[in-house]
């Protein structure tokens, strides 16, 4: 499981197409308990990661700069600062790493630092705690990323704009574990990576 540019922009490439093919739905689920734009802002981003890794970069790290860089110039809300700290601190750790379970946890702290949630919150944390030990054990499966992502509509949000809502927020899938259930699934979809 070492990260490659190759695999590394393959990666984003899928997660672009799976955010541009799934903006309408990420914008609805956002409508009840958010802003109603996740999806136009994630599908923005993920328009400007992609131009971004053209040409190639010379390495990974500078790689996820890129990325993190065109997150948090584009993407409005909570989503590019959270975006944009999960790849800056994987730019951090590949100095050290390509292994991407490491760069992963990296990432997890870094948006749990940012954003301050934990598990539980109904946000993107829940996905990605859920899923980094399957990718560890090398057990991610489009079910698990399914179930990880339904697990937050029972959920009451306690961060981020969802929260005002209280017991409102139960019923609706949190759209960035959505937008981050389509970035691991792009990740098992990415020939070579994992």
């Amino acid at each position: 499981m070492t990260l490659t540019v190759e695999t590394l922009t393959n990666w984003m490439n899928n997660f672009a197409q799976k955010v541009h093919e799934n903006k309408d739905y990420l914008s609805d689920l956002d409508t009840p308990i958010g802003d109603s734009d996740h999806g136009f802002n994630m599908d923005r981003g993920m328009q400007a990661v992609v131009k971004s890794l053209t040409p190639a970069p010379d390495n990974i790290q500078n790689g996820f700069k890129k990325i993190a860089m065109a997150l948090i110039s584009t993407v409005g809300g909570a989503s590019g600062p959270l975006y944009g700290t999960a790849f800056l601190e994987m730019a951090k750790k590949s100095a050290e790493t390509s292994d991407l379970n490491e760069l992963l946890q990296a990432a997890l702290s870094g948006i749990k630092k940012r954003g301050g949630a934990q598990k539980g919150d109904k946000t993107m944390v829940d996905v990605w705690e859920e899923l980094i030990p399957e990718v560890k054990n090398n057990t991610l499966t489009e079910d698990s990323i399914n179930n990880a992502v339904e697990s937050t509509k029972d959920m009451i949000a306690k961060k981020g704009r969802a929260s005002y809502l209280g017991e409102r927020s139960k019923g609706h899938i949190d759209p960035g574990a959505q937008s981050s259930g389509y970035l691991f699934s792009a990740m098992l979809e990415t020939e070579g990576l994992l």
